[in-house]
């Protein structure tokens, strides 16, 4: 625990003295404890050395130099750790990099929702079927999806668990990454199987041949071989709602000042946990990394003015990024006025939009989806009002899969409330499919190319 002498400081643990929400009630603290212990002497999964390469990142797009592509699924499951299924994340995260790159004509940073994005908040601490009530599935962080006393329980071991995973599913990415699977003189390599016969499909194959044309013509008129473009950085995040299992990866590092999170590079603040004066933004606002913070039609100008002044106090370029998640009919109202609450701090951010939670709804089923048409008009319009605010949008953060499912309707073929039971997998949040998520990145460049 948190002595009274430490409580006025910052200390990995300093966020126990506040209110946690979203936390597990563990039924022996004991042995949650004990595995903290264990977790906290584990090695790393990132280097600080990859952090602050990222924050710098994030600085030029806070600049307006650099674009970031923040994407992944809503919730991982430890079975995701499997060679095809992080290989297609993967793939589509470099085929809307290379699009976006056309577009924009700024280099774009890969961040990925993977590796560590095990847990999610609920709205209900509880959930009831049949009469029988039992605590909500929150992610295999922290207990399992089946509806029996046992697995919904939580369970400290599973915390020991999501690190093995996300380490593995690293180690996977990082060989891909640095290996010749990201070369772009073979940007065919990236290609879905699923995607093949898309609509967007012989667009996206003109731009990559193009690229790669262009890549060795460039090499032939210098006489050299540009090894650096056959590997990319990639960049991991997750939202960091446990705060146990963020504490135990939280460390000191030779050479470097200060506290860093290394079971992530990215982590951010959920829109259910981004009270000024909560456990999240304590423990946040002590780490290096960079961070972001989810923002939302309910967040008001003076907690948007709190959270800035609390987790950037000395306004470090990359630092902070608000991810701001409206929905498509009410961005054009909303974002202005958080752009002008930031601006009456006298502190930049880094703007990041979210086009998925705002838009989200249910079907006349019960079914939780999200239509294309929606998440499109918040990304342009995003663009249009940072544009007419004097204000830069820096990325987007989108939830996807390099998978064939049907969770999201709309799109280029047109699927509806009724394809939704073809192939709906998310326990959570419904997410965009390999080609709903390239055409995503595509109408995006087309927009950027004309701004």
């Amino acid at each position: 625990m948190v002595t009274d002498i430490e409580s006025s400081l910052w200390a990995p643990n300093s966020w126990q003295t506040k209110q946690a929400a979203q936390q597990p009630v563990y039924d022996n603290p004991a042995e949650l404890d004990s595995v903290v212990a264990e977790l906290s002497k584990l090695p790393p999964l990132v280097t600080s050395y990859e952090v602050v390469q990222l924050k710098q990142q994030f600085a030029e797009a806070q600049a307006g130099k650099r674009f970031i592509l923040q994407g992944g699924d809503c919730a991982e499951s430890f079975s995701d750790c499997h060679g095809p299924t992080i290989a297609s994340k993967l793939k589509i995260l470099l085929q809307m990099s290379l699009v976006l790159v056309q577009g924009s004509k700024r280099p774009v940073t890969r961040v990925a929702r993977i590796a560590g994005q095990y847990a999610k908040p609920r709205s209900e601490n509880m959930e009831t079927r049949d009469g029988v009530s039992l605590p909500s599935y929150r992610g295999d962080l922290i207990n399992r999806v089946a509806f029996t006393a046992g697995d919904r329980r939580p369970d400290p071991q599973l915390l020991l668990q999501a690190h093995a995973r996300a380490a593995m599913t690293l180690n996977f990415l990082r060989s891909l990454s640095k290996g010749g699977f990201a070369d772009l003189h073979h940007p065919e390599y990236w290609d879905l199987s699923f995607a093949e016969n898309s609509p967007l499909a012989d667009e996206y194959h003109r731009m990559a041949a193009s690229i790669s044309e262009s890549v060795r013509f460039m090499e032939n008129i210098l006489g050299i071989h540009a090894a650096e473009i056959e590997r990319v950085d990639l960049f991991t995040a997750h939202e960091g709602l446990h705060l146990h299992y963020e504490q135990a990866q939280t460390k000191r590092v030779p050479r470097r000042e200060g506290w860093f999170d290394l079971s992530t590079h990215f982590p951010w603040i959920g829109l259910r946990t981004n009270q000024p004066d909560g456990a999240h933004v304590e423990y946040f606002r002590g780490i290096v990394n960079p961070i972001g913070v989810k923002i939302g039609h309910t967040t008001s100008d003076e907690q948007i003015q709190q959270l800035v002044e609390i987790l950037n106090p000395g306004n470090e370029p990359g630092r902070l990024t608000l991810i701001h998640r409206c929905g498509a009919k009410r961005v054009a109202t909303e974002l202005p006025r958080m752009i002008r609450a930031v601006k009456a701090t006298g502190r930049e951010v880094v703007w990041v939009c979210d086009p998925m939670h705002g838009n989200t709804f249910l079907t006349a089923d019960g079914i939780k989806t999200r239509n294309f048409d929606g998440i499109l008009s918040e990304v342009e319009q995003a663009f249009d009002v940072h544009a007419a605010e004097g204000s830069k949008l820096g990325g987007v953060h989108i939830e996807l899969t390099g998978e064939n499912v049907t969770e999201c309707t709309g799109g280029s073929r047109g699927l509806s409330e009724e394809d939704l039971k073809r192939d709906y997998r998310s326990e959570v949040d419904p997410r965009l499919n390999s080609e709903q998520a390239l055409e995503i990145a595509m109408l995006m460049a087309r927009k950027m190319a004309r701004m």
